[in-house]
């Protein structure tokens, strides 16, 4: 029996396959059935590899060109348990980054851990401003995980999902609407300090997505 879904979801890009998409389930109850809250939590930003090849005309194209970050609402088709796309609309071009390895990471995201080292956290977070004095990004640190975890991989993966970070950055009042300015979401592992940042810049095309693209990219 085939099933369809329809639903509002966040592009993770290939991390298992380059035959398949990773998408974050950010709608639950996209079609209205009733749930209860905890089985809604349960299922929240869950994730579903989408077959991302074998697609014909404008179809294909749109499949094609989904990157990473990006939101869209999509209509799915399930037969045999595999998933594939019917529709997909883009409904803002935010881009996720994950850079692994960097070097020389820039003096907030440092200042921003030792605040939390300070207070014995394992996380802090900051919204950082331009020159101008407007804020221009949300900044998260994390602890770098002892043992077999690897946090870093997590995020990359959806296993630790970053959409309640992209959901608390865009709360803010004088921030445009996520659609109408997608953002750029830039997850770092520094090479030598203790802890993973995750840089949500306001604006995927400003200033400071750029500073943070040609530093570490």
């Amino acid at each position: 029996m085939d099933l369809t879904t329809t639903g509002r979801y966040r592009v993770l890009g290939r991390p298992r396959d380059p035959e398949e998409l990773l998408l974050i389930d950010v709608d639950i109850d996209a079609e209205g059935d009733a749930e209860t809250d905890s089985e809604a939590d349960s299922e929240a930003f869950g994730p579903t590899y989408v077959a991302a090849t074998g697609y014909d005309g404008e179809l294909g194209e749109e499949v094609a060109s989904l990157e990473a970050g990006n939101l869209v609402d999509a209509r799915l088709s399930w037969r045999d348990g595999d998933p594939r796309f019917e529709s997909v609309e883009v409904v803002a071009e935010t881009t996720f980054e994950f850079l692994d390895g960097v070097t020389g990471m820039f003096e907030a995201a440092k200042e921003t851990w030792w605040a939390a080292e300070a207070d014995g956290e394992a996380m802090n977070s900051r919204v950082t401003r331009d020159t101008d004095g407007e804020p221009n990004g949300a900044l998260y640190v994390f602890a770098k995980q002892s043992g077999a975890r690897d946090l870093f991989a997590e995020f990359k993966s959806g296993v630790t999902p970053l959409e309640p970070l992209v959901e608390r950055a865009n709360e803010g009042e004088e921030r445009a609407p996520e659609a109408e300015q997608p953002r750029a979401v830039f997850v770092l592992r520094p090479a030598d300090e203790p802890f993973i940042a995750v840089y949500i810049a306001f604006r995927r095309d400003g200033m400071l997505a750029r500073t943070v693209r040609d530093t570490y990219a």
